[in-house]
């Protein structure tokens, strides 16, 4: 009788302890991909000092990916990102953020142009004060509704 319930304790504490980390090791930025299309992603967010924009993830169909680890730390989290299937964007006009076709990770946002990067549209993804989150690229709809 002892074993029993001290096996049936030793799971549940296992149980317990496996959805603690797992839980804990989930506070992570990240994109699934819900499209027929690789995509790439960049992401725009406010570091130590200043905007800092990085790029570029490729997201396979049907597949996710972390972009920022650990702890979401602000509120505010800018994206774009483009098919490279077939082509298209998901962007916005809530924050134009420094880019450039190879991957990067640029500090600054202003003279996007003169620095030689590009100048481009992201759209604002508003965590809450959540300390992980996830945005769902899909497919637009008739309506237009999705990105593209």
């Amino acid at each position: 009788m002892w074993l029993l319930r001290r096996s049936t304790i030793l799971v549940l504490l296992s149980a317990v302890l496996s959805y603690v980390f797992v839980s804990a090791a989930a506070a992570d930025f990240r994109v699934c991909n819900k499209t027929n299309s690789r995509v790439g992603i960049a992401i725009g967010y406010k570091a130590d000092r200043d905007w800092t924009t990085e790029g570029w993830w490729t997201i396979e169909s049907e597949n996710c990916a972390t972009i920022l680890a650990g702890p979401l730390s602000g509120r505010y989290y800018y994206m774009y990102a483009v098919d490279y299937d077939q082509g298209g964007e998901w962007g916005g006009s809530s924050a134009f953020l420094c880019t450039r076709e190879k991957e990067f990770t640029i500090e600054g946002v202003t003279d996007c142009v003169a620095r030689g990067y590009q100048r481009t549209g992201f759209y604002e993804v508003d965590t809450g004060t959540q300390e992980s989150w996830t945005v769902q690229l899909t497919e637009p709809t008739s309506r237009g509704i999705g990105g593209r």
